[in-house]
């Protein structure tokens, strides 16, 4: 096992000693936070659903799982109509009458609080605009949210046990994912890629991981990809897959520790990681394509088609939607043409009801 040393030098928003506060600022809010739990976990590319959730899932799903191909495009047409799932939210009383949304507090541009930003640091990136936009619609009023702060591989959990209406924390869309949650149409478009120091001999996803010791998080795309390419003979020989976290910023953490080699994460995620820490960088070019979406409960069809409906309207809105978010979050991470990340447009809808 080689040596490996403590890497110094680092500077930025995204430097050990800072990182330390940010993370420590993370605890502190995450305590303030109703944070969603669940007992047990995952290794697999599910959310935690291995232990429980892909267990007990009908075998028409299961079935559907294995012929599904396309998994962005299985959500249904947009709807305004009302039903009993919004219903429920609508009719929530006082305080109480809020959407409640799993998102993320650590994503920087994406879900985070701006450690810089003083006072109370509210949630803010491109998801959380996205939750805003979807609680104005639904019960009048943007800040009508309840925020659970939930690790990556509790998403699928935290919706089927009911404690959220519904998970905006870049989440991926993919086969596996849709036997336990219904997505809404795709968001945003993405991929995964490797995100490793810039002094490293890494170039990309390719021979030069070979030996070299990867993190991923726990539940993620990530980690399923990487096991996938690794049982099919895709993957460098020798990659070490051990090192899971809970939440993707703990991978930074440790790539800065030195204690792996390299991060694979979505692109869009590694390309904000990068933006915090100047002493990293992606390395080649994604290696999928992968498409962001609202996950919601199996059943929730009337919120699946509202969501839907909310989509197209954001995507359109050029004073405050889609295209504003992009520039105001996600522009200095990723560039400034936002075609590369916009998904199909129209959505081709494969189910019908």
């Amino acid at each position: 096992m080689r040596a490996r040393r403590l890497r110094t030098g680092l500077k930025g928003w995204g430097g050990v000693g800072a990182m330390a506060v940010a993370c420590a600022l993370a605890v502190l809010f995450a305590l303030l936070l109703p944070v969603a739990r669940a007992d047990g976990g995952s290794d697999g590319g599910s959310d935690g659903a291995d232990s429980g959730g892909h267990g007990v899932a009908h075998g028409g799903q299961a079935r559907a799982a294995e012929e599904c191909t396309d998994p962005e495009k299985q959500t249904l047409p947009p709807a305004g109509d009302n039903g009993p799932t919004i219903d429920e939210i609508r009719g929530r009383q006082g305080e109480k009458r809020k959407l409640i949304v799993g998102v993320d507090q650590n994503s920087y541009h994406w879900g985070y609080r701006d450690p810089n930003s003083g006072g109370d640091a509210e949630l803010e990136g491109f998801d959380i605009d996205l939750v805003r936009r979807i609680a104005e619609d639904i019960l009048g009023d943007r800040n009508a949210v309840q925020f659970k702060a939930i690790p990556t591989d509790q998403r699928i959990p935290a919706i089927q046990d009911g404690r959220v209406d519904m998970v905006v924390r870049t989440m991926t869309i993919n086969c596996d994912r849709l036997t336990d949650v219904a997505f809404s149409a795709p968001y945003f478009r993405t991929g995964q890629q490797v995100l490793a120091p810039k002094s490293s001999d890494i170039t990309g996803y390719d021979g030069t991981l070979a030996g070299k010791e990867i993190c991923t998080a726990a539940g993620s795309t990530a980690l399923s990809t990487l096991q996938q390419d690794r049982a099919d003979g895709r993957l460098a020989e020798g990659v070490d897959l051990r090192t899971t976290v809970p939440n993707q910023l703990d991978c930074l953490v440790r790539l800065q520790l030195g204690e792996v080699d390299a991060v694979v994460t979505d692109g869009a995620l590694a390309a904000s990681q990068a933006a915090q820490d100047p002493t990293v960088e992606l390395k080649g070019d994604a290696f999928t394509t992968e498409y962001y979406g609202v996950a919601m409960k199996k059943d929730a069809d009337d919120l699946v088609r509202r969501v839907n409906q909310i989509l197209v309207q954001w995507r359109a809105d050029e004073a405050e939607g889609w295209q504003r978010s992009y520039e105001r979050w996600l522009s200095r991470t990723m560039g400034g043409d936002p075609a590369k990340s916009e998904p199909p447009t129209p959505p081709q809808y494969l189910r019908e009801n």
